[in-house]
């Protein structure tokens, strides 16, 4: 099925995950930059890849170009042609490369390509993605929730990591966790990034707007953190029912804003996904809705595959 779909050229080439994903639905959401922000607190907590960063980068000059290039580089991958994804994903892997760090506590010097630094950060982005977009109230049903993991495990090809590793089911994340959970920490790199997340560096007249706006926005990512990255960074958060309203909140004023507004912001990957592809490919939950009422229906033979369009992990 994939192949059939490559052939297409790259006019009508859906790319690596298609209008038909579940990650090309959800992607869409506005609610997906507090997911982005949830995913920094959160990866942090490794002391080595937060070493990684602030030892490769002025993170406290740059975190918000840190943050616009991630964005960037799902956004690419999402809705760009495969080619495009492809080479984005070569991008990363040559940037990864040139970058080590220095393990602070025995001095031993790191790639920062090393597979469990990639698959660290590659699963709190998509533990992060997931967790916050299914609290502010996106229809994902646990299945579709599976087959988002399952997708995204191209992601974590394209930035350099052995499929076979990946966590492809919600299960195999959770277990993953769980593995990892030990070796995390609150290091002062971490504390620097939490103390940014909080407080960003803004032009002086933007003082008030951080205070007001950014203030809820990074409280509610932070909220939506396990209870342990709350007791590591020794910071409390409100209980989980008041932080998945406050969300669900907060999703429901984004998601006021019209979707075209929204994707005409740079660089407008997704008009040019829907240019591409056509109406019928814009992202919507509704679609999600769509395909779980008709699976629960015993209509299978109704429903349109989400993967439909996805490449093996292997590429072509």
């Amino acid at each position: 099925m994939a192949a059939a779909i490559r052939r297409g050229g790259s006019d009508g080439d859906p790319g690596l995950y298609g209008p038909r994903s579940v990650t090309w639905q959800m992607h869409g959401d506005p609610v997906m930059w507090i997911a982005g922000v949830r995913a920094l607190y959160l990866q942090a907590l490794h002391p080595l890849a937060v070493r990684g960063v602030t030892q490769n980068s002025d993170f406290r000059k740059d975190a918000w170009g840190r943050l616009l290039r991630t964005a960037r580089f799902v956004a690419t991958i999402t809705y760009g042609t495969t080619e495009a994804a492809e080479r984005a994903g070569a991008k990363v892997r040559g940037i990864h490369r040139r970058l080590s760090l220095t393990d602070p506590v025995t001095g031993v010097r790191h790639g920062v390509d090393e597979p469990e630094l990639l698959l660290w950060v590659h699963c709190a982005e998509i533990d992060s993605y997931l967790q916050v977009m299914r609290r502010s109230g996106y229809p994902l049903t646990d299945a579709q929730a599976d087959t988002y993991v399952a997708e995204n495990v191209v992601s974590a090809r394209l930035v350099g990591l052995d499929p076979a590793v990946v966590p492809a089911d919600t299960a195999a994340l959770a277990a993953y966790f769980a593995t990892v959970r030990p070796e995390l920490a609150a290091t002062p790199e971490a504390r620097e990034v939490d103390a940014f997340l909080r407080r960003p560096r803004v032009h002086a007249l933007l003082v008030p707007a951080r205070e007001v706006i950014w203030g809820r926005f990074a409280s509610l990512a932070y909220g939506t953190l396990p209870p342990y990255a709350h007791a590591l960074y020794g910071r409390p958060a409100p209980p989980p029912r008041v932080v998945t309203r406050r969300l669900r909140a907060m999703g429901t004023a984004l998601r006021c804003i019209p979707p075209t507004a929204r994707w005409q912001l740079p660089p407008k990957h997704i008009m040019r996904a829907v240019e591409r592809l056509g109406p019928g490919s814009r992202p919507s939950p509704y679609k999600l809705r769509r395909n779980a009422a008709i699976l629960d229906s015993g209509d299978a033979a109704g429903a349109r595959p989400f993967a439909a369009g996805l490449h093996g992990g292997g590429g072509s």
